[in-house]
């Protein structure tokens, strides 16, 4: 390793350069926005959607680009808070100047939306011309200065000799503190123990670790104290989210299970549907699932086919579902189903509080008129996904959300703001125990006589990973903060969801570098965490349709 640099000069000035730099960044990005919003101009016989399909790269570019932007100013406020309550550390400042600079340089470069699709400004409409007329000194400096070869040196050297349980400060009060630190005792000493196990043996998660978080109040953090919750707000969420989700990201997404559950009927269920649900939720009595996606239909939820008839006081339900995470013991179903089949897209679809039994492996389903079939899957397990037929399946009328039809979807569309902060959070957890694995495996692993932390191009990968991580937790805090706030915040969910997901692959995928060989075997945690991963950039939103939505956000400012 290179000889490392002396203590950062806090003094300099950085935070002048950086809010000139937001203010480029800013810039930048209103002159896309204007020259996408040309491109996608209606003309002739087109349609928005029609128009928005064939201008995928530039839309979803744009996405990335408010992402980018939004992520520096939050880097921006952190680091401001963080000095101002004398926690601005060197630690801290490497990580803010590596983040800042690289950040900068890929918006100037290229902004990776997958591994094989690169954005550039020039795909969004600003000549070479155009950004020249835009640059500052400051930008240059803070590129030049920022993501260095000896600063990713010494950030490594630090970590490396770390013991905190999160490298840099997370910019949280001493509650949330205290949250995070009896989740990670309780994941250190009940999750990640097992949590091998139960991915190799595709076991679900025990009943009695779910009684565990039940305890801990996992299950009704942030419902009102009337209902039995703990009345907190979605910061805590994440903090929740993202340390369980840290030890197996299937203990981390049980919480998500009934946060939705008990979000649809706080926001949409009657007085007696409250009354009846939100307790049982919060206690963890019951454990909910989602029933919405359908074969063949993914995030065009409009299509849905599942039809529920009327007859007399119940619904008889018939169709398929797929996708289907914990329905074998889940004891109620948000159930997403077509009430009015002469109503086309969402206009026809209504929700259910779906009552049924537990089941178990050796009888998963005994309500009459279901039936399901398991999908084997890479990762994400714990729970176990299902496709589900339903024949019949009866739910009773007074189980109605909100005792009214055709509202399903609008019910669904308020779900989503918390929805997509949670898989940011479960994102970032993961993130962070791929780095745990990758750490621990470079300090361990000695090749030509000395550990491999030693070697740049594998402390750099670590390093780059702490910088990322703090960049998707400071932009998901935010988007939480605005939700605790009642602004509305599905850009700021979205953009979360959208940097958290890559940022947790690429650490996943480079813990699996560091190890070598072994990170392709199963033996070791690894291995797991890559497969964990991989779901990120898909569920809640897969990559590309995130992107659409925050685009048509900017664009036109509707979902």
């Amino acid at each position: 390793m290179p000889a490392a640099p002396q203590r950062s000069d806090l003094s300099d000035a950085f935070f002048p350069r950086a809010g000139e730099a937001v203010g480029f960044a800013e810039a930048l990005f209103q002159d896309a926005q204007i020259a996408v919003r040309k491109r996608v101009a209606i003309e002739g016989g087109d349609t928005m959607g029609r128009v928005f399909d064939r201008e995928q790269r530039a839309t979803h570019g744009l996405a990335w680009l408010a992402t980018y932007v939004e992520a520096l100013r939050q880097l921006v406020a952190y680091a401001e808070r963080m000095q101002a309550e004398g926690k601005y550390g060197e630690i801290e400042d490497l990580q803010v100047r590596i983040g800042f600079g690289e950040y900068l340089a890929q918006i100037l470069g290229g902004i990776p939306m997958s591994q094989g699709e690169t954005v550039r400004l020039s795909d969004l409409g600003l000549s070479r011309a155009d950004v020249a007329a835009r640059m500052t000194p400051a930008v240059d400096h803070l590129i030049d200065t920022g993501n260095t070869a000896a600063r990713r040196a010494r950030l490594a050297e630090i970590i490396n000799h770390h013991t905190e349980p999160t490298y840099g400060n997370a910019g949280l009060d001493e509650t949330l503190e205290a949250i995070r630190e009896e989740m990670r005792k309780f994941s250190a000493s009940e999750v990640v123990p097992y949590a091998q196990s139960w991915h190799l043996k595709n076991q679900y998660i025990p009943l009695d670790v779910i009684g565990q978080m039940s305890e801990l109040g996992v299950f009704g953090l942030t419902l009102p104290d009337e209902f039995g919750g703990m009345g907190l707000g979605k910061e805590s969420m994440c903090v929740v989210s993202e340390e369980l989700s840290r030890g197996y990201i299937g203990v981390g997404s049980l919480g998500t299970r009934s946060e939705i559950a008990a979000e649809l009927i706080l926001g949409s269920g009657t007085e007696e549907q409250k009354r009846k649900w939100l307790p049982l939720i919060a206690s963890g009595e019951i454990l909910p699932t989602a029933v919405f996606t359908e074969p063949n239909t993914g995030s065009d939820l409009a299509s849905l086919k599942t039809r529920a008839v009327r007859d007399g006081n119940v619904y008889k339900i018939y169709g398929n579902k797929t996708w289907i995470t914990h329905q074998v013991r889940a004891d109620l179903m948000t159930l997403l189903v077509r009430t009015d089949p002469k109503q086309s897209g969402y206009r026809g679809l209504s929700m259910l509080l779906a009552e049924k039994p537990r089941g178990d492996d050796g009888n998963p389903f005994p309500a009459p008129g279901m039936s399901g079939t398991e999908i084997e899957v890479l990762g994400y397990r714990g729970m176990k996904e299902y496709e589900i037929a339903f024949d019949g399946f009866e739910v009773s009328t007074e189980n109605l959300l909100g005792g009214i039809e055709g509202a399903g979807f609008k019910q669904l569309m308020q779900t989503f703001e918390a929805a997509r902060i949670q898989t940011a959070a479960r994102a970032i957890g993961v993130a962070q125990a791929a780095m745990d694995q990758g750490l621990a495996y470079a300090q361990q692993r000695s090749q030509f006589a000395r550990p491999i932390i030693e070697f740049p191009r594998v402390a750099d990968k670590l390093a780059m990973m702490s910088v990322e991580i703090l960049i998707a937790r400071q932009l998901t805090y935010f988007a939480a903060r605005q939700k605790d706030s009642g602004r509305r915040c599905d850009l700021e969910a979205g953009m979360a969801k959208l940097l958290a997901a890559r940022v947790a692959w690429a650490a996943a995928d480079n813990a699996v570098q560091i190890h070598g060989g072994n990170g392709f075997a199963l033996e070791f945690p690894a291995s797991r965490i890559l497969c964990d991963a991989r779901i990120l950039n898909i569920f809640e939103g897969a990559a590309e349709i995130q992107a659409q939505v925050i685009a048509k956000r900017l664009l036109d400012g509707s979902n």
